[in-house]
C-alpha cells in the first residue's frame, strides 16, 4: 500500500477504505500530523440528524408556501420580516440579513414583490445612501392570509413530533448554537434568539 486511503471518512474518524498503518497511526496524504478532534458516535448521530433537518425542513416549508400561497419561503421571510418591524419598514441591507439572502437576491425578490403590490422601496430619509423596503397594506394582507398555513406546517413538521420538554430543549439549543455562530449578536435574526 502507498499510504493512501479512500476519501470516504466519517465524522468519527473511521475510514471506509483501507489505509497503511505506520507505527499504529493511520495517515492521510495532505493531512497535518495532528489528529483532528473527531466527533463521538453520539455527536455524529446528532449532527447527521441536524444536517438532515436543515436540508429537508426549508424544502418542505417552501413546498407548502408555493402550494398554498404561490410564494417561496424566501419571499415569505421577506414579507414576514417586514411585518414584524415598526412601520413595517427596514433597510434593504438589514432585510437581506433577516431573510438570510444576499443583497442581490433580495433585490430581485423585492422587484417581484413590488410587481405584486406587496412591497415598495423608498430612499431612507435618515441617510439617503440606503434604500428602505416597506410592506404595503396589500403585503400585510398577504402575510395575514399566508401565516395560518405556514404556522400549521411549522407545527406539523417541528412541534407536533416533540414533547414540551423537547421544545424547551430545542429553544435552548437554538440559542446556544446561534450565539456560537454570532457571538456579538450583530445579525438581526440573532437578536430574537
Amino acid at each position: 500500500m502507498n499510504g493512501r486511503v479512500s476519501p470516504e471518512i466519517s465524522l468519527t474518524g473511521r475510514w471506509a477504505g483501507r489505509a497503511e498503518s505506520l507505527s499504529g497511526q493511520v495517515r492521510l496524504e495532505g493531512m497535518d500530523e495532528g489528529e483532528p478532534h473527531w466527533l463521538a458516535e453520539e455527536e455524529t448521530q446528532a449532527w447527521l440528524g441536524l444536517a438532515s433537518m436543515l436540508i429537508r425542513l426549508p424544502s418542505a416549508l417552501d413546498a407548502q408556501l408555493q402550494q398554498d400561497a404561490g410564494i417561496s419561503h424566501f419571499e415569505y421571510q421577506v414579507l414576514a420580516g417586514l411585518s414584524m418591524r415598526p412601520e413595517r419598514t427596514m433597510r434593504m441591507s438589514e432585510l437581506a440579513e433577516v431573510a438570510d439572502g444576499s443583497l442581490s437576491r433580495l433585490s430581485h425578490t423585492v422587484t417581484r414583490l413590488e410587481k405584486q403590490g406587496w412591497v415598495r422601496r423608498a430612499p431612507d430619509p435618515a441617510d439617503g445612501r440606503y434604500t428602505l423596503a416597506i410592506l404595503t397594506e396589500e403585503g400585510w394582507g398577504k402575510v395575514v392570509a399566508t401565516a395560518p398555513g405556514h404556522v400549521a406546517a411549522v407545527r406539523r413538521y417541528v412541534f407536533d413530533p416533540l414533547t414540551r420538554a423537547q421544545v424547551r430543549q430545542l429553544t435552548e439549543i437554538g440559542r446556544r448554537v446561534t450565539r456560537a455562530l454570532d457571538p456579538d449578536g450583530s445579525c438581526p435574526t440573532t437578536r430574537f434568539a
